[in-house]
């Protein structure tokens, strides 16, 4: 059976709201949550950006059996591999096994902000495949030194450390990162109903779980649910590689007025109030190959979609 989870959006709700929020979709009966890592919001009008490790502090404490996981941290440029190894090694000891923990290579709008250079992409892989190595020997709970390519380790030890490796779900688009994310990490994580990506990571080799992300607005009729999206996630229909290299929100907005409500629409972003759409949503992500399906509700409507989504989708599954 697929496993269905709930985005917890750091984009658009502070801390305390997404911990209540996590434990409310708990409480609806969702398997799995996810919750952003962002320095910044896409755009202005998303209005928040806390830390995410903090966050799940919280909602470790409000949560009994609900699997969680971070969807995706970039651990390379804005904030050194030892310290997000920290961070990971505390929040999977609260959690225990319910954590996972997604990388990826990261967008130029939370990465430039310690004034370092935004690669191309290779070399972002390049560093990432070095973080992965710096990370997983820290979490032995080992002194570790490492002077590689991207980064130095002296003497570092974390004595805080779960008793086994994290499980760790790498995200692709392409599928030179699908191949490298078979190869180094225990499953893939991706965004919408591609199927591409999981072709790539099967025929690299890769058989653990494929998590991926469907956006959507739960609202009393469609045109309220176009409305808040185009008031609050526009850049959801922004084309191409402009998510990974504009560098900041007002950026986004600028490019954002090349969307219409039009592009919304036929995005393939849920927007009607029938169940059944949200229901074929869910299906069509299964059907192009992946097992864990999570559905992320634009807007500050979430105790009405969760409501929703407990009564009318979930009993589906």
């Amino acid at each position: 059976m697929p496993q269905l989870g709930y985005t917890l959006s750091s984009e658009e709700f502070g801390p305390t709201e997404l911990v209540d929020i996590a434990r409310r979709a708990e409480n609806a009966g969702f398997d799995f949550l996810s919750i952003s890592d962002h320095f910044h919001p896409w755009v202005a009008a998303q209005g928040e950006s806390p830390f995410v490790w903090s966050t799940l502090g919280g909602i470790a404490t409000v949560t009994d059996e609900i699997e969680v996981g971070v969807g995706v941290t970039c651990p390379t440029t804005r904030i050194h591999p030892v310290n997000v190894a920290h961070a990971v090694a505390t929040i999977d000891e609260m959690l225990g096994d319910r954590f996972t923990f997604g990388v990826g290579t990261g967008e130029n709008l939370n990465e430039h902000v310690t004034g370092e250079r935004w690669p191309e992409h290779d070399v972002r892989l390049a560093k990432l495949d070095e973080a992965m190595d710096v990370m997983r020997n820290l979490w032995t709970g080992e002194t570790t030194s490492h002077h590689g390519t991207h980064y130095t380790v002296e003497n570092a030890r974390l004595y805080t450390v779960p008793d086994d490796q994290p499980t760790v779900i790498g995200s692709a688009f392409g599928s030179q990162t699908a191949r490298w994310v078979a190869d180094n990490t225990d499953g893939l994580w991706c965004s919408g109903p591609k199927s591409e990506p999981v072709e790539a990571y099967e025929d690299a080799g890769g058989d653990g779980p494929k998590y991926t992300q469907l956006h959507g607005c739960y609202a009393d009729s469609e045109n309220e649910a176009i409305d808040t999206i185009y008031e609050g996630w526009p850049n959801g229909s922004i084309p191409g590689e402009l998510g990974q290299e504009l560098s900041t929100p007002a950026h986004f907005e600028q490019a954002a007025q090349l969307v219409e409500r039009e592009d919304i629409a036929e995005s393939g972003t849920t927007t009607e109030p029938d169940p059944q759409a949200h229901i074929d949503s869910i299906e069509a992500a299964i059907d192009a190959g992946y097992d864990h399906v999570y559905y992320h509700q634009i807007g500050p409507e979430q105790g009405k979609a969760l409501e929703f989504y407990e009564a009318e989708v979930l009993p589906s599954f």
